[in-house]
């Protein structure tokens, strides 16, 4: 049977000013054409590997309201309603996936949304494994135009994002949802990918651990009977709350049970290496698209050390896939979180790092900082629309070349004067704006012990020093898991957090 994949829909949004592939499965033989009549465009497809086969039509320039038909043999399939613009993959984990609805201000939002604010949203089904009904639901899938009704469980960051390039750039902005809450890079990767490296190759020995041995079948029942149980804590909960909204998790244990998420790992697990790679990253790929937008790192806070590699390799291996090495790649820095009753582990510290570090070495990414977006004790900041523009301001700059001032200040270098550390910035031309009290600056000597600093602002500089620390060496600052930003760029977005060099703790 010949099938077009089914992120090709009505309404969809083909990427501009590339070669754009146009894919599917089939079992048969035949002459694969497809053709766009409003412009003259008519190409052939060709068969390829493991039952697939593509055509690939030529770059065009924005449009609106053309018709994409693709034909093989008997079969003819006619999408109407095609814009050509600009498309970027959502990917990522809750932050990412936070709907409209539930963000701030987001109801507000919704009432005003109509197909005019030029976003246009797939969102990728969301199955754990490909089981009885995967490909059915999968053909329900469907691009949408931006409506009161359609754009309730859109990403909120992904309609941010859009509406603002949408507006900036004049065209069409399809956005292609890849996410799901609590998921670790490791879900959105290969096998092979995670086995390349020791420390990523943990991933898979923990999960192969866990497993202990059972077989696909035993994986399976168990994995369903706890998703029945799942269920059925899930309404017992909502029902607690309602009760008694202030109440603590051990409370809402004892009275529902223990909470058992993330559920048995076996390979109907969602939350296992690899799967939702195979279920959902691969089943949009090779769409042509402008590049990937990426929030993710809070499931890996228990491996923080090793983030900067399981990053590195997911957007190696994103772009091999794609087929183009130099794909544009931004990242959401994780903001400031805690919760109320942790201590603060400083583990997001290094995250934080790794996505920072990420952004300065590889090439073709861009970084938004939202260490002023988070919200203490809500590991799901509901304030998503900084998070969205800044993510523009970065394809602006860094991928459209528009002149835009897309970043705040960040951590260049460091000079030892007269008992003090002058801290050099990049994106700092302008000065600093200082909101509050300034804080959350330490130094530390020789014997790396960190104490509070002294910050004097002097032009483009910071000066740092402390009554503690004669002959201070490192500098740091906002090294918290939580803390409250203080240090602004002239354009609203505050000063990275960092520490300098050899001071590792």
């Amino acid at each position: 049977m010949f099938k077009v994949a089914a992120v090709f829909s009505n309404n969809m949004v083909l990427q501009r000013e590339k070669n754009v592939t146009v894919f599917g499965t089939t079992d048969e033989s035949c002459d694969i054409t497809v053709a766009i009549p409003e412009l003259s465009v008519s190409v052939k497809g060709r068969t390829c590997e493991n039952g697939k086969w593509q055509a690939v039509l030529p770059p065009m320039k924005a449009c609106d309201n053309i018709t994409v038909i693709v034909s093989c043999g008997e079969f003819k399939k006619t999408f109407e309603n095609v814009a050509v613009g600009e498309v970027w993959l959502c990917g990522g984990q809750s932050n990412m996936e936070l709907e409209v609805h539930s963000a701030k201000d987001g109801e507000e939002l919704l009432k005003s949304l109509s197909p005019e604010c030029g976003v246009r949203f797939y969102y990728t089904q969301k199955q754990g494994a490909i089981r009885d009904k995967f490909y059915e639901i999968e053909e329900n899938t469907s691009w949408y135009e931006a409506s009161p009704e359609n754009s309730r469980a859109w990403s909120a960051v992904g309609l941010y994002f859009g509406m603002k390039l949408a507006k900036e750039l004049g065209v069409t902005v399809g956005l292609i949802g890849c996410n799901w809450g609590g998921t670790s890079a490791s879900a959105w990767m290969s096998r092979d990918s995670l086995m390349e490296d020791r420390d990523t190759a943990s991933y898979i020995s923990e999960y192969e651990e866990k497993v202990g041995g059972k077989s696909y079948d035993e994986c399976v029942k168990e994995y369903d009977e706890y998703e029945e149980y799942d269920r059925q804590w899930y309404l017992k909960s909502l029902e607690f709350y309602k009760e008694k909204p202030d109440a603590t998790w051990d409370e809402v244990q004892e009275h529902c049970g223990k909470n058992l998420w993330p559920g048995p790992m076996g390979p109907t697990n969602p939350y296992r290496p690899c799967g939702l790679y195979e279920t959902m990253l691969m089943r949009v790929c090779p769409y042509t698209l402008r590049g990937f937008t990426y929030y993710q790192g809070e499931s890996d806070d228990h491996k923080p050390a090793i983030y900067h590699k399981m990053l590195t390799r997911l957007i190696a291996l994103w772009r091999e896939n794609w087929g183009d090495e130099e794909l544009p790649f931004l990242i959401v820095q994780l903001p400031m979180f805690k919760y109320k009753n942790d201590p603060d582990y400083k583990h997001w510290v290094k995250i934080r790092e790794a996505q920072m570090r990420v952004y300065k070495n590889i090439k073709n990414t861009g970084i938004a900082v939202i260490s002023d977006c988070g919200e203490f004790d809500n590991i799901h900041p509901t304030d998503k629309k900084p998070v969205g523009d800044r993510l523009a301001l970065s394809a602006m700059k860094s991928v459209y070349g528009m002149d835009v001032k897309a970043y705040g200040p960040m951590y260049k270098s460091l000079e030892y004067k007269n008992g003090a550390i002058v801290l050099s910035f990049d994106n700092a031309e302008d000065g600093f704006d200082v909101r509050g009290e300034i804080s959350a600056f330490e130094v530390a000597g020789e014997d790396k012990k960190f104490y509070d600093a002294k910050a004097e602002i002097a032009g483009d500089k910071i000066i740092l020093s402390s009554s503690e620390v004669s002959e201070p060496l490192y500098a740091r600052y906002d090294c918290f898991n939580w803390c409250v930003p203080c240090i602004y760029g002239k354009n609203g977005i505050p000063l990275a957090p960092f520490r300098t060099s050899g001071n590792d703790e």
